[in-house]
C-alpha cells in the first residue's frame, strides 16, 4: 500500500472500536514498521489549554487571563489512546524546531516539545496550530487489515480540515471531501462501504 502519511482516516459507522467512534485521524507516518496519527476531532471537554500550561509551569495563573482568547479557550483534543499523558502539537511550518520538529507534509508539521507551548502561548507561535493528548499508533501491517476490513475510509489532506473547521463539524467535513458534490455523508454509508 502506498503510504497514507498526511491523510485522513475517518472511522466508518461500523467501527466497533467506541474509541474511534466517529473518529478523524490525521496520519503523521505511515510505513512498513507501521502508522502513527493524531484525532483531529475528539475535544476532552473538561481539559482546558491553560491547565496545560499551569501543568508544565508555563507562566503564572495571573497571566493566563492577559492570554488572547484564541490562546486561552484553545481546545484540547484526545489525540488517541497512546501516552494520553504526552501532548502532540500539529501545526503550520512557520514554527520550527530545529531539534524536536518533524515536517509531515509541505503544509503541516509535528512538536512535541514544551517550545511550542511557549511559542503559542507567549509568541512567536505558529499561525495555525491544534493540541492533542495521546496518539493512535497501528504496528506493521494493522492499519491495512483495518482498511481492508472497511474499519476506515481514506480522504487527501485538507489544511482547511486540520486548521479552520470547527472540531464538531469535522466528521462530517471529512466525508464530504469523498466527493466532488459533498454527497457523502453519514446517512449515505453503511457497515459495508468499500474502502476509499
Amino acid at each position: 500500500m502506498t503510504s497514507l502519511k498526511g491523510q485522513f482516516l475517518i472511522a466508518m459507522p461500523g467501527m466497533m472500536d467506541a474509541r474511534f467512534r466517529d473518529a478523524v485521524v490525521y496520519l503523521v507516518a505511515h510505513g512498513e514498521e507501521g502508522a502513527m496519527g493524531i484525532v483531529i476531532n475528539q475535544s476532552l471537554p473538561d481539559m482546558h489549554f491553560t491547565e496545560i500550561l499551569e501543568e508544565m509551569n508555563l507562566g503564572h495563573p495571573d497571566e493566563y487571563i492577559k492570554l488572547p482568547p484564541e490562546v486561552r479557550d484553545r481546545a484540547v483534543l484526545s489525540g488517541g489512546p497512546v501516552e494520553r499523558g504526552r501532548g502532540f502539537v500539529l501545526h503550520s511550518p512557520d514554527y520550527f524546531g530545529e531539534d524536536n520538529t518533524v515536517i509531515v507534509t509541505d503544509d503541516v508539521c509535528l512538536t512535541a516539545s514544551i517550545d511550542v507551548l511557549k511559542a503559542i502561548s507567549y509568541g512567536p507561535g505558529p499561525e495555525n496550530a491544534l493540541f492533542a493528548l495521546g496518539y493512535c499508533g497501528w504496528s506493521a501491517g494493522q492499519l491495512e487489515d483495518e482498511i481492508m476490513a472497511n474499519g476506515w475510509l481514506t480522504a487527501p489532506q485538507s489544511v482547511r480540515l486540520l486548521f479552520e473547521e470547527p472540531i464538531d463539524n469535522r466528521y462530517d467535513a471529512a466525508l464530504s471531501t469523498l466527493s466532488r458534490d459533498g454527497s457523502v455523508n453519514r446517512a449515505s454509508l453503511s457497515s459495508t462501504f468499500g474502502t476509499a
